[in-house]
């Protein structure tokens, strides 16, 4: 499986980034083992630093047998270790501190009650067994990967083939954790969680598959240690299906973590000012709003020829070259962003490619008439380069933040500049191309309302997505729906967007397995939206005059951190965090 030389530098870059944020926190803090770590001895923001890096310490987890600890021991010294940070973090006294450092304390705060909800009520290790997926063979566009994942990931993305001497070790190494934490997990998955067994089976089926896969490839096939290490990694995870197999039929318990957990997970680990009732409220709102302009646009463009979707690579690739030109020339030309040189690049790696008709999900039908759109979503990707090439100057922003508690930033800025970029001007152009903004939006406020009542033990994750198909327009999601009553969730490939499981059953599985993330594509839309107005009534009250890029300029400079954080930052305003706050104390 070629791998794109780009992807590749920006492993290594990644690699060489996180040893360098490594080094710097063992220089700030002498802490090395759990039950060791000093109370905060002053008020300064150099000890939040020294103590963040104890934390991420001991947040990773020793090994047994070889792979990474989760058993039932474990959980109780992360217990433990939990109740000991939050003591040293109480202790901190932030009220003069900058905002900016403030800011880094409720990062750490967010960190902290990520792994006790981790511990206390999402319990992946024990209810998930999606959780043991070790093999991921594409990129996440998010600072990490969607959804919990263990600690020893084996990014095959990141190999090129044929592989050198250095990367053959690596994937040794990395494919020899497989066989015992399957094993482990085997002690570990006590749960009963009856959608997230079934759906998780699939993962490891998924597993199997890219397994047996890189089997073939010559640099396995020439290298007798490696050809082991793949061989006794495909036995593993071919018995621990069989095993996940007998034990389904066992497992008859609702896979939602409740409304209450779900809240407190929104606003104590995620930074949401919201709750499960206000999200629902807003993605109801979303949905019929979506369907009601989407039926305006084509009540205005009814005269207007229909799109035509692409029809052959050749047409595709024109297609999406002139789309990429398209939104970067506007972005410059329009003053949306301050472009920078890498900002292109790190679109371009990511144009997709042609698809056949039976086989296109919900975004490859829409990007083969026009994938501008979904190129603004794409916002993702300069994301991930800016991190790469601007590091953040605050060690605790400078890599992902645990728990995907950067996600209302991540999908709310992505989805919020599909909407932007449309009232902005960009599809003026392209009439027909705003019914899809309308679209992308509707298909994901009812995703979003199904996942809500998922965790609410309401629907199961069937019924969730029955409610994601019927609402999304012009039937593009019913392919899916189809093979997901049929019992056959896995599909057939959908053009490298996903290939383990289809599009609806993909999607409404990770929204179940990560509370939240279903909805935080429009309520982190509507944070921005907030704060955009904000700012720019500052603005306007001091007599200042509001420029979009240099308002995106402050926004980005803010780094992966939730939306309601970066508001308290550019505006002053931390209504937000004072919602969280009291609510914590409820």
């Amino acid at each position: 499986m070629p791998i794109s030389p780009g992807r590749s530098r920006t492993h290594c870059s990644n690699t060489i980034h996180s040893m360098i944020i490594l080094l710097a926190m063992a220089l700030f803090s002498p802490i090395n083992s759990f039950g060791e770590q000093p109370m905060a001895s002053s008020n300064s923001y150099q000890d939040l630093v020294q103590t963040f890096g104890a934390w991420r310490e001991f947040e990773q987890p020793p090994l047994r047998d070889g792979a990474p600890d989760y058993t039932a021991q474990r959980m109780q010294q992360l217990r433990a270790g939990i109740a000991d940070f939050r003591q040293q973090l109480a202790a901190f006294d932030i009220d003069d501190w900058p905002v900016e450092q403030q800011i880094d304390w409720h990062l750490l705060r967010a960190e902290i009650n990520g792994l006790d909800f981790h511990v206390r009520v999402l319990q992946p290790w024990a209810r998930d067994p999606a959780y043991y997926q070790t093999v991921w063979t594409y990129q996440s566009d998010t600072p990490a990967h969607e959804g919990p994942t263990h600690h020893a990931l084996l990014e095959l993305w990141t190999y090129e083939f044929p592989l050198s001497t250095a990367a053959q070790q690596r994937l040794i190494s990395e494919l020899n954790v497989i066989a015992p934490l399957l094993q482990q997990a085997r002690g570990n998955l006590t749960g009963n969680a009856r959608d997230l067994w079934l759906s998780g089976t699939y993962n490891m089926r998924q597993q199997l598959t890219d397994l047996n896969s890189l089997a073939q490839q010559t640099s396995v096939t020439d290298n007798p240690a490696l050809q082991q290490a793949v061989k006794t990694a495909i036995t593993a995870t071919g018995e621990f299906i069989t095993w996940l197999e007998q034990q389904a039929s066992s497992k008859t318990g609702p896979s939602g973590v409740g409304i209450d957990d779900y809240s407190w997970h929104l606003q104590q680990v995620w930074y949401v000012p919201m709750d499960w009732a206000d999200e629902q409220r807003l993605l109801q709102r979303e949905l019929h709003r979506a369907w009601s302009a989407l039926k305006l646009e084509e009540h205005r463009n009814r005269r207007l020829p229909e799109q035509q979707a692409a029809d052959s690579p050749e047409s595709y690739a024109a297609l999406a070259d002139a789309s990429a030109t398209r939104l970067m020339q506007f972005l410059d030309q329009q003053d949306i962003l301050e472009v920078e040189a890498w900002m292109e690049p790190a679109l371009r790696e990511h144009l997709g490619e042609y698809i056949p008709p039976h086989q296109r999900n919900f975004f490859t039908i829409g990007a083969h008439l026009d994938p501008t759109p979904l190129y603004t979503h794409f916002y993702h990707w300069f994301d991930l380069a800016r991190m790469r090439e601007q590091p953040h100057t605050s060690v605790l922003r400078q890599q992902p933040l645990l728990f995907n508690i950067f996600t209302s930033r991540a999908e709310g800025m992505a989805t919020a500049f599909e909407e932007l970029t449309m009232h902005a001007g960009l599809h003026d152009a392209h009439p027909r191309t705003r019914e899809i903004v309308w679209i992308l939006l509707a298909q994901r406020a009812a995703r979003g309302l199904g996942s809500l009542q998922a965790h609410a033990n309401e629907k199961t994750m069937t019924e969730a997505a029955e409610f994601h198909a019927r609402w999304t327009p012009r039937q593009w999601m019913n392919r899916d729906l189809e093979q997901v009553n049929a019992g056959n969730p896995a599909g057939e490939e959908a053009g490298g967007y996903i290939d383990h499981l289809n599009l609806l059953a993909f999607e409404q599985q990770l929204y179940l397995r990560q509370p939240g993330y279903g909805s935080s594509y429009v309520t982190g839309k509507y944070q921005l939206d907030q704060l955009l107005s904000v700012y720019a009534r500052q603005k306007l009250e001091r007599g200042e005059t509001f420029e979009l890029s240099e308002f995106f300029r402050e926004f980005n400079d803010a780094g992966m951190i939730p939306m309601s954080l970066i508001h308290w930052l550019m505006t002053g305003d931390r209504s937000g965090v004072d919602v969280i706050m009291a609510a914590a104390e409820e």
